[in-house]
């Protein structure tokens, strides 16, 4: 086994260029910091785009990974498994879901809730109704499979892929006129993201998503809820949908899900699931045991009232925090977002820059994300200590101050 160093250089000679990562390799993480291969520590306000959702080495994953590594790593879907049946049992009783599909992404899952809505609509209305169309919103991202790159309203991500699936529309994010002016017969599905994430981190709004419910109960469509980066506790509820007063006929999750292990779940109805009859759809590392088991051992951890109020607590911490900077810099127009899925808007003398900023902030100790090329995007760990929080904003603050020196 080859255990020499390696450094980022290795990546340009070994690695499909389709990522341009930073210079550092962290190499060890506890809590919500991260050491790199020097020994240099930081403080993760990025969580792997929302995926540490308890953040680095937490005992109970660990503990339900060790212990399920004993026993056993993998089985085909010709059998189940004790830790997959724990997990969508445990899934159904804390959601409006009655089923569960398991895959290992949220792309997965968005693919499985789109195939689904589809078969579903063919299933009940016939293959010569037409109906089919799948409704979705510009700045929305839901995976990078030929088919939900074209569902998510980001022309550069299906640019060049051509031609894509048919039958999508996109429409303007919360804008309730234009769903009730498309939303026909032909709607199958509508897909929404409860909050949009890589587009810029924007909450919708209650009477866009009561809308959409309406407007599918009314044209015979189902109605899509994306979790994939809301889900998991992220907002301070198990999922987004649970505060919007608005239930999903599918739900899709993955990211937090599983803290750091590649897991993904599709949730919904009984009636609707049965349109997935054996044969129709599959996976192969779905429902894998070592995932499920970690991911029982988050829902577990998340089944937590004060954990959950700490959540929305730690974000007005965040919300506070960036509010005084930017008393100071002025350099945002906005900040906005729900629990600890945040968004700081660049102002306009700063748009475009906002990996400059990442990168200085990298440079200052604290790890920060972006959703789209003006917005800091934060996803940390929903149990960050507050000293954390606020030695993050202190170094955020000199990353600030040299990003505005540089002009």
């Amino acid at each position: 086994m080859n255990n020499s160093p390696v450094d980022r250089a290795l990546f340009d000679q070994v690695m499909v260029p389709c990522f341009a990562p930073l210079d550092v390799i962290p190499v060890r993480g506890e809590g919500s910091r991260l050491w790199d291969q020097s020994g240099r520590e930081y403080i993760d306000l990025a969580g792997g785009i929302a995926v540490n959702a308890l953040g680095h080495r937490h005992p109970a994953l660990l503990r339900a990974l060790q212990d399920q590594a004993d026993q056993v790593w993998h089985l085909s879907n010709l059998y189940t498994n004790e830790p997959a049946l724990r997990l969508a049992q445990r899934l159904t009783e804390l959601t409006f879901a009655e089923q569960v599909f398991f895959c290992s992404s949220g792309a997965e899952a968005n693919e499985a809730a789109l195939k689904l809505a589809r078969k579903y609509a063919y299933d009940h209305a016939g293959s010569d109704a037409g109906k089919h169309e799948i409704i979705s919103f510009t700045g929305s991202f839901h995976g990078r499979t030929l088919f939900t790159v074209s569902v998510g309203g980001q022309l550069k991500y299906r640019q060049g892929f051509e031609p894509v699936p048919a039958g999508i529309t996109h429409l303007p994010y919360n804008d309730v006129q234009a769903l009730k002016d498309t939303v026909s017969e032909r709607t199958c599905a509508v897909i929404v993201e409860p909050i949009i994430g890589e587009g810029g981190v924007v909450p919708a709004h209650a009477e866009f998503l009561k809308a959409a419910r309406e407007l599918c109960d009314q044209h015979g469509a189902l109605l899509i809820f994306d979790e994939v980066q809301s889900g998991a506790g992220r907002t301070g509820s198990l999922y987004a949908y649970m505060e919007t007063g608005v239930t999903p006929d599918i739900l899709t999750s993955a990211k937090g899900l599983g803290g750091g292990f590649p897991i993904g779940a599709m949730l919904t109805t009984r009636q609707i699931a049965t349109s997935f009859s054996v044969g129709t759809h599959g996976t192969t590392y779905g429902g894998n045991p070592l995932g499920c088991a970690v991911a029982l051992a988050l829902l577990d951890t998340l089944d937590n009232p004060e954990l959950m109020a700490g959540v929305k607590r730690k974000s007005q911490l965040f919300i506070d925090e960036l509010r005084a900077l930017n008393g100071e810099h002025g350099l945002f127009s906005d900040i906005r977002g729900q629990g600890l899925l945040l968004g700081a808007e660049l102002a306009e003398p700063y748009k475009g820059r906002a990996r400059e900023l990442l990168a200085l902030a990298l440079e200052q100790g604290v790890m920060v994300l972006m959703a789209g090329p003006d917005v800091i995007r934060l996803a940390p760990s929903l149990i960050i200590p507050d000293n954390d929080i606020q030695e993050s904003m202190t170094r955020f603050d000199r990353a600030i101050v040299r990003f505005l020196g540089n002009g």
